[in-house]
């Protein structure tokens, strides 16, 4: 099984930047992809980003230009950093994996508010 802890999240003001981690652990040698969710208040979650094993990676079209996901496979991490942060991007996000393994995996959250 796959275990994912988030952490990174915090208060910004808007055009600031945040940078998320997110550490996997357990069966991590069969993930194929990581990716990163977010939940705004009332809103259902949406996909941010994600990369796959090969080091593909997709963005939602609000993100791109803006955000960065990337890993680093020696410490089993996947980063998502934020720039230019609007107000907009206030929500919870969620790391995710997918592996045949497991299926699909959820953090539990960080959360990101981005206010004046």
């Amino acid at each position: 099984q796959v275990q994912l802890v988030e952490s990174g999240g915090g208060l910004v003001q808007p055009g600031g930047s945040l940078r998320l981690s997110c550490v996997a652990s357990g069966s991590i040698f069969s993930i194929n992809r990581l990716g990163w969710f977010r939940q705004a208040p009332g809103k259902q979650r949406e996909l941010v980003a994600f990369i796959t094993s090969g080091g593909v990676t997709t963005y939602a079209d609000f993100v791109k230009g803006r955000f960065t996901i990337s890993r680093d496979n020696a410490k089993n991490t996947v980063y998502l950093q934020m720039n230019s942060l609007k107000p907009e991007d206030t929500a919870d996000y969620y790391c995710n994996a997918i592996s045949p393994e497991s299926g699909s995996k959820w953090g539990q959250g960080t959360q990101v508010t981005v206010s004046s």
